[in-house]
């Protein structure tokens, strides 16, 4: 990396929670310029000037990653700024658990997965040959966010509630995935499922850019869950008493809550500290929260480990997002 160029991070959903209080960390390093990438301008830029986040550190930019219009325009600003990219974390997610019937994103698409596992697999492709070219002085990285729920292996993927992670043989994927269909796998709609699903689309996402790309490229490909964040706005749509309770009881019961600090503390390690160089892996700081908790490689389910479901995902979400 040249000597008087920060490093460039591209954060998306920033102006909330952890990838808010994640872009908050990096900028507050000083050798880190972050780009918050958000729906809400005005939003972003008020959470980091409340936070009072070095100005000079971090430049608010517009992505709606539900319009895949929206991500190929943010791309091509992102370019005209002439920013080089060091790093891109995927952080936004969209949960709407009490629907009843599928909403649907302007390119037709359940909005869930649209949002979540679309908008940004179009997002990590338009991006790669950016952060090929990275000059930093360590390996560029591209972090997914990932969730308890959508691995059985972990103690907060084991409740079945509504229903567990299952993309079945991608037959939504495969029929187009426009109205009626909503499901990946072409099932009827169930709105916990269809953000699960979508998670594990971001698990099986990482382990194929890491099988195509890692090698001929030296892009550090991961997922990260840095714990229970139970006051984050991904759960505002939910039942007002969950997102009362759902904190005591994980701060009372299971002993997983995390606040949105130290969460966005934690995604910034795995952007910035070189032992996180691991190329394919899922960091996880678990369920279970003590003092000086360590980061360690979280197993993935044995469907996120399936390299053919991989393989088809990734050529099926190409066709969808016009990549292929």
């Amino acid at each position: 990396m040249e000597q008087d160029r920060k490093s460039t991070v591209v954060i998306t959903g920033a102006s909330s929670g952890v990838g808010l209080q994640a872009a908050k960390a990096l900028a507050q390093m000083g050798t880190w310029d972050v780009v918050m990438a958000c729906r809400d301008l005005t939003k972003a830029q008020d959470a980091a000037q409340a936070l009072g986040m070095p100005q000079d550190n971090y430049t608010v930019m517009l992505l709606d990653l539900a319009n895949l219009e929206s991500v190929r325009q943010f791309v091509q600003n992102l370019r005209e700024s002439g920013k080089a990219i060091d790093a891109l974390v995927c952080n936004a997610a969209v949960y709407l658990p009490l629907l009843k019937e599928p909403l649907r994103s302007v390119d037709g698409y359940e909005l869930s997965v649209a949002t979540n596992h679309l908008g940004h697999f179009l997002l990590c492709n338009l991006l790669l040959e950016d952060l090929k070219n990275s000059s930093d002085s360590f390996a560029p990285r591209l972090i997914i966010l990932g969730t308890v729920t959508a691995n059985p292996k972990e103690l907060g993927g084991k409740i079945p509630i509504p229903a567990p992670p299952d993309l079945g043989a991608l037959q939504g994927f495969e029929a187009g995935f426009t109205d009626p269909i909503a499901m990946i796998d072409g099932k009827k709609f169930k709105p916990g499922k269809a953000y699960k699903d979508s998670k594990l689309c971001n698990v099986l996402t990482m382990r194929e850019l890491h099988r195509r790309y890692h090698e001929s490229t030296g892009i550090i490909f991961s997922c990260v869950y840095p714990g229970c964040v139970a006051t984050t706005g991904l759960f505002r749509h939910h039942y007002p008493l969950f997102q009362k309770l759902f904190p005591l009881f994980q701060k009372n019961i299971t002993g997983g809550f995390v606040s949105e600090e130290l969460a966005g503390e934690r995604v910034a390690a795995v952007v910035a500290q070189p032992q996180y160089n691991q190329s394919g892996v899922y960091w996880s700081w678990g369920n279970r929260q003590q003092k000086d908790r360590q980061s360690f490689v979280q197993e993935v389910s044995n469907e996120a480990s399936d390299d053919l479901k991989s393989k088809r995902l990734w050529e099926l979400s190409a066709k969808l997002v016009a990549l292929a």
